[in-house]
């Protein structure tokens, strides 16, 4: 049965332009240049003009005069010889594209010297060259290091493995020939190379030192029989089960210590690290802070002057055929556009400007004191969202991107945010100050008898700080300090 009803709804949508401006809004300042990039490549009618300056084009007919083609008579001359299906047919026939495809800083890069080395898989390969194999051990070896992950670990089953040579090399081999090219495999360099578990990783290398030395041998029987007592550092079981003192625990300890436990990342070779760019700087002057923007932030865009000339002549046009009309809804979207992204990344930078100059206020003691965390305020989004009159996920979308420059290091907002802990005496200070004494108590602990979490809520309470027991390991797990027995030394 069919009917029809009436209803009144109301709906809250974010604008193309709203969009927009969130997504520039939380991209990093490392990332904002690729951003501009690419809506400059995308759309011909925003310019950046220190590249329109640069990026003049280079005239192959010097007689010519650079003038004709803007002449307003020579315009209006050739308004009947304009070709618009040649227009639509290539976006991309614009002063600005040709110029930007062909100076892409090709002149200015430089070659620059890298070292050049050899991978963890080559150099495992490089070993196996040297070893006399025929032909069917040879590609059973290949298989192993192919297998082995970026740890040095072969986490494969020996049957998937004989599974994977059937089937890409065609070979038949049974689990003795595999076990026994793995034993070769395990012999190379890194020590440790080919391990099935962390068991066999460290035994390898402990067989390789010398075992007539009792503490190596002794070593060896902690792997071998002892690992859950190790790990989970029970020093005295296995004081009993060794038949040593203390120190020669200690000294049979450090040998497994000295281990490495990932023998694959001794062969990695660059490291690649995130690149941070600080979206603001914050210098002192005595006791005034000045904030600035970084300049990356703040890029020179404009609109297309030849664009907009090119719509003003197609509005003025008194015969406006369906193809004309075509080109001029494209030139009128590419003209929005450009202005749509130029207002998102000016709004950018006020909403960036007011975010961090709303935060550099009201953690002005800390600031001034060089981080010192004792002067840091209890803060949360809230408190900065009410400051500048916007909404906390606005200002929880700067302070998870974005950095700014001290004299005393570079910092995420993030970091700046912290719950209150109210003293003994009714003063609500950061949770960061109770962290840093945290971590002081530790740091100072004798490391033979360490604090346990019940002892070091007692120590708060004394220095005032009252504060639960759940509350100091649940702080404690956020510094990645583990609990007191795995802190234990001998």
């Amino acid at each position: 049965m069919l009917k029809q009803n009436l209803q009144q709804k109301l709906l809250q949508k974010l604008s193309p332009q709203q969009i927009q401006f969130i997504k520039l809004l939380q991209v990093p300042t490392v990332s904002l240049d690729t951003r501009i990039k690419e809506e400059l490549e995308e759309n011909p009618a925003l310019e950046d003009i220190s590249l329109a300056d640069m990026n003049e084009p280079v005239e192959e007919y010097p007689d010519k005069d650079p003038d004709d083609d803007f002449k307003s008579e020579d315009r209006e001359e050739n308004n009947d010889e304009f070709n618009v299906d040649d227009y639509l047919q290539d976006d991309n026939i614009n002063d600005y594209g040709s110029k930007y495809d062909n100076n892409d800083d090709d002149d200015d890069k430089k070659e620059l010297p890298y070292a050049v080395t050899n991978t963890f898989f080559e150099n495992l390969q490089a070993q196996l060259d040297l070893v006399d194999l025929d032909d069917k051990n040879y590609l059973i070896a290949q298989q192993i290091i192919g297998s082995l992950d970026d740890d040095g670990y072969l986490r494969r089953a020996i049957p998937s493995l004989i599974d994977d040579l059937a089937f890409s090399q065609n070979v038949f081999a049974e689990e003795e020939e595999i076990e026994e090219m793995l034993k070769v495999i395990q012999a190379f360099d890194p020590a440790g190379i080919g391990a099935r578990d962390l068991q066999e990783c460290l035994l390898i290398q402990l067989r390789k030192k010398d075992t007539s030395n009792p503490f190596i041998e002794k070593a060896i029987s902690v792997v071998e029989d002892h690992l859950d007592e190790f790990t989970k550092k029970h020093y005295d079981k296995l004081e009993k089960s060794l038949n040593v003192d203390s120190e020669g625990l200690k000294d049979i300890v450090n040998e497994i210590l000295k281990l490495n436990p990932k023998p694959g990342d001794s062969g990695a070779s660059n490291v690649k690290q995130m690149q941070v760019i600080p979206d603001f700087h914050i210098s002192k002057n005595e006791d005034v802070l000045t904030l600035t923007l970084n300049s990356k932030n703040a890029p020179e865009l404009r609109v297309s002057k030849s664009y907009q000339e090119m719509f003003q002549h197609y509005e003025k046009t008194s015969e406006k055929d369906k193809k004309l009309k075509e080109a001029v809804q494209f030139v009128k979207q590419k003209l929005d556009s450009a202005k749509w992204f130029i207002d998102a990344i000016k709004q950018r930078q006020q909403t960036l400007l007011k975010t961090m100059n709303a935060i550099m206020n009201y953690q002005y003691e800390f600031f001034l004191s060089d981080g010192d965390e004792r002067n840091l305020r209890p803060m949360i989004l809230k408190d900065i969202a009410d400051r500048i009159g916007m909404d906390i996920s606005t200002v929880s979308r700067v302070a998870n991107s974005k950095y700014v420059q001290t004299e005393f290091g570079t910092f995420l907002l993030k970091s700046f945010f912290s719950e209150a802990i109210q003293t003994d005496s009714g003063e609500e200070v950061s949770n960061k100050e109770v962290k840093m004494i945290l971590e002081e108590c530790i740091g100072k602990e004798d490391k033979i008898r360490p604090l346990a979490d019940e002892k070091l809520t007692e120590i708060l309470k004394e220095k005032g700080y009252n504060i639960a027991r759940r509350t100091v390991a649940k702080y404690r797990e956020q510094l990645g300090i583990p609990v007191a027995r795995l802190r234990k030394e001998l």
